[in-house]
């Protein structure tokens, strides 16, 4: 019996990212997907600098719709809602992920300092936080160096993915000096890493698309 996978985006470009990932890692397998998309919710985290009461509701309540819709498994690509997410786990009767708890795992069994690096101060926190507790749950010692691309995402957004790529290399290389492993907080940064060196790439490098596919994968 087919399986059914829902994944909720707060950017409509996420779907054709996520759709590449899945024709890769789930191909041959008997799934059914289908996509919410909300802009409104990333862009709300963003204006307010958090994840508020009624923008964690929201999230709540697309995670139940999904559930309604008939979903087996229901993962949100989004790594700035991340705690409204995990808010939605005991409320909801299939399972829920978050998509960057699989990298965040991969990172803390890689090595003890974490590097985590973003764009937005809204998702480098969250995802500082997310590796300090599944660090915990897996019974882990990390040191976790946390690094913002100050001005970075603003550049992407204004028409200048130049400039924002730039920045993000740079903080990259000066990263890789101090860390065992480094986690993008946000996909939109995945590409950077293509243009660096292999001698730049002195640590492994980890965005959160493919390695939650991949997870996906093994228990679907």
């Amino acid at each position: 019996m087919a399986k059914t996978l829902a994944l909720i985006h707060t950017s409509a470009t996420l779907v054709p990212l996520f759709q590449d990932l899945i024709d890769k890692h789930l191909k041959g397998k008997d799934i059914k997907i289908f996509n919410i998309v909300d802009d409104s919710l990333i862009k709300n985290t963003i204006e307010r600098g958090k994840v508020t009461p009624d923008t964690s509701r929201r999230v709540v309540n697309y995670i139940g719709s999904a559930e309604e819709a008939g979903a087996d498994y229901i993962m949100v690509t989004c790594s700035s809602i991340g705690a409204a997410v995990e808010s939605a786990v005991p409320l909801t009767k299939v399972p829920v992920l978050r998509v960057d708890q699989p990298m965040a795992d991969k990172a803390v069994l890689s090595g003890k300092r974490v590097g985590v690096i973003a764009t937005l101060p809204t998702t480098l926190e969250p995802t500082s936080d997310l590796v300090r507790r599944r660090a915990i749950a897996l019974d882990r010692e990390v040191e976790i160096t946390s690094k913002l691309c100050d001005g970075a995402f603003e550049a992407l957004m204004g028409g200048k993915p130049e400039v924002h790529d730039q920045m993000v290399a740079s903080a990259l290389k000066e990263l890789s000096q101090k860390v065992d492993v480094i986690l993008l907080a946000q996909a939109s940064m995945a590409r950077v890493v293509g243009q660096l060196s292999e001698a730049d790439k002195k640590v492994p490098i980890l965005a959160s698309p493919e390695i939650a596919m991949a997870y996906l994968s093994e228990i679907l």
